[in-house]
């Protein structure tokens, strides 16, 4: 599989991701089926949450991978933290102890003494930017975090964190798909009255680039919010009939086909992945050997039913 970099950091990182927000699921046997998998197909990046499955998720990941010393150097594990509930009360909380407390327990459940990229998770309303930036201090300090990003944050947010925090972050985890990609329909119909010029995303593609941010697309086969997939679903014909014919001129699955669309953008974005079954995530691997043209992936676009002004 081919290899990224990480915004400005030294990471080189696999083009495709393993989400493991499910992983928790699985009976062991599955999983370490699941991670051998990916490691056969050159996934050497994990993407977690604290509150993934209430932290059971990391903790069957490391209990499937059993990381050594030598093992754990070949991997690269991200986690994110900021999500909690406090007395039933669902919050989200960049607080500078929350932070630190939540990376102890992250470390603990992951079984290593450190993670390579650290996110916060969505955008905390009372976020103390300073605090973060002590927190991040902190975790670089005593060598518990080498790289920090964000996720679901929008670029006047990113600046004002960016103020305070130090170290650069280096990845920006939204929403983005064939079936859901607001930041790609304001851009093309930038200036028309129509709902697709609408700027609900604040032009973070654009921002992203220019700060060298990598975006790491979640839920790259969803349309609404966890609504479903789109792929062989009843409701996108026209888009699964040109999946198929791309699919098959192509020597891939449509799965393959869908994760090239992604990677095809200039922005080398890095998609996170998050099925639980080996042989699906085996297909989406293969994206990294396909190549779409302009015309088909355009024709991928458009055949969601958006039309080019």
């Amino acid at each position: 599989m081919k290899k990224i970099p990480l915004g400005e950091s030294e990471l080189n990182a696999s083009q495709i991701a393993l989400g493991c927000m499910r992983i928790n699921r699985l009976p062991v046997n599955e999983a370490q089926a699941l991670l051998k998998t990916a490691l056969d197909n050159g996934i050497d990046f994990f993407d977690h949450a604290d509150v993934y499955g209430g932290g059971a998720s990391e903790t069957l990941f490391a209990e499937a991978l059993k990381l050594n010393g030598d093992a754990r150097e070949n991997i690269i594990l991200q986690s994110k933290c900021g999500i909690r509930n406090i007395d039933g009360i669902p919050c989200f909380d960049f607080s500078k102890e929350h932070i630190l407390n939540s990376v102890d327990g992250i470390l603990k459940r992951l079984r290593t003494d450190y993670l390579d990229v650290l996110l916060l998770h969505r955008p905390d309303a009372l976020v103390e930017p300073e605090e973060v930036g002590e927190a991040f201090d902190i975790l670089r300090s005593n060598d518990k975090v080498r790289y920090f990003g964000v996720s679901n944050q929008s670029p006047m947010l990113i600046k004002l964190l960016q103020r305070s925090v130090k170290q650069r972050l280096i990845i920006n985890q939204v929403q983005f798909s064939i079936a859901h990609s607001p930041m790609i329909d304001q851009q093309i119909n930038f200036n028309n009255v129509v709902p697709a010029g609408v700027d609900y995303t604040n032009e973070i593609l654009e921002f992203c680039r220019l700060e060298n941010i990598t975006i790491q697309p979640w839920s790259p086969f969803q349309y609404g919010f966890f609504e479903g997939v789109f792929v062989d679903s009843p409701k996108f014909p026209k888009l699964n009939e040109v999946l198929g014919r791309l699919a098959t001129e192509k020597g891939v699955t449509k799965n393959a086909i869908v994760i090239a669309w992604l990677l095809r953008h200039p922005a080398k974005m890095q998609p996170i992945v998050g099925t639980t079954n080996a042989g699906r995530l085996a297909e989406c691997c293969k994206a990294s050997d396909v190549t779409l043209s302009r015309k088909e992936w355009y024709e991928i676009y458009t055949s969601f039913g958006r039309r080019l002004p």
